[in-house]
């Protein structure tokens, strides 16, 4: 037995050392996870967005903003009976591809950028700029560059998402050149769009896309992630956005990303989801997109994702 005795100690430190370094390891990454959210019930909140007025001078009054750079390049307007007219400058393909908009209370468009297909010359430059299309003349400019975006052969992607805040008259960007899936480099930026002044800067946040959500007691800026599936909020209280997103919920597909959402009605989200991983791809074709609609129980405090068949 005596034999047997240093085997039998070596046994039980190997298994605690095991015990021990699994117990920290779920303890870290418990810790290391975002905290679930818990709405309350929310619904849509009507946008003091307006149409630019160079539209209604060209006889346009319900277009579809197309962005998808199938048949033009940069941004067309797209609208009359089953949007079979279109109203497309030469002069706004010159920043070459744009992904996402947002429109301010005047009627003046912001873009963002979206490197598409293949790298050029000017590709990595042009990651690094918000646009902006003016409400009166129509004329698209590069409004604000921001200096530490900063994109390359591995990630050509830089600033991706923009977001008019109707509270405020304020702009929020998100960008995400420094990152991949090691980990969250990315920022989210808030803007003062009368003094190109960032008022704020959010490090270690993989923003694909930037949404707002309404409750009773509070307002939310969602954020879809590009590190994985999941859709993140960071709250706001007594006007001040807190700096610790908390997590609403992860898609059924985890190799999906969410690059569009938006409140669909009382309590649902509408959701349209790419593979993404911070290489080119034509992310931006309808027919590579998923779509889902997120239903959500107060009462339970459950999500009920369900695909969208198109």
């Amino acid at each position: 037995m005596k034999r047997f005795l240093p085997i039998f100690i070596v046994v039980l430190l190997l298994v605690g050392a095991s015990y021990f370094l699994l117990f920290n390891e779920e303890k870290q990454e418990v810790a290391a996870a975002p905290q679930q959210l818990l709405l309350e019930d929310f619904n849509k909140v009507r946008s003091c967005a307006i149409l630019p007025p160079f539209l209604y001078r060209n006889g346009i009054k319900r277009p579809l903003i197309d962005l998808s750079q199938q048949h033009y390049k940069g941004v067309a307007f797209l609208y009359g009976p089953k949007f079979s007219k279109v109203l497309h400058k030469k002069s706004w393909e010159r920043f070459d591809a744009l992904g996402t908009y947002t429109i301010d209370r005047y009627g003046n468009i912001y873009l963002a950028p979206n490197p598409f297909i293949s790298i050029t010359p000017t590709t990595f430059n042009l990651q690094r700029a918000i646009y902006k299309m003016d409400r009166l003349s129509g004329e698209l400019e590069r409004w604000m560059e921001l200096d530490d975006i900063k994109p390359a052969a591995s990630n050509p992607y830089g600033l991706i998402s923009v977001l008019y805040d109707c509270k405020d008259g304020t702009l929020w960007a998100s960008a995400i050149d420094k990152s991949d899936y090691k980990g969250s480099k990315g920022r989210i930026y808030h803007i003062d769009p009368k003094s190109k002044e960032v008022l704020e800067k959010i490090e270690g946040v993989d923003a694909l896309t930037l949404a707002w959500l309404h409750t009773k007691k509070y307002r939310y800026l969602l954020i879809g992630s590009a590190i994985d599936s999941g859709l993140y909020a960071f709250r706001f209280e007594n006007g001040k956005i807190l700096k610790s997103p908390l997590k609403l919920f992860e898609l059924p597909n985890p190799k999906l990303h969410i690059r569009k959402m938006r409140v669909a009605g009382k309590n649902r989200l509408y959701i349209e989801a790419i593979k993404f991983n911070y290489t080119l791809v034509a992310e931006t074709v309808k027919k590579q997109r998923t779509h889902y609609m997120a239903l959500y129980d107060s009462d339970k405090k459950k999500w009920n994702i369900k695909e969208l068949k198109q």
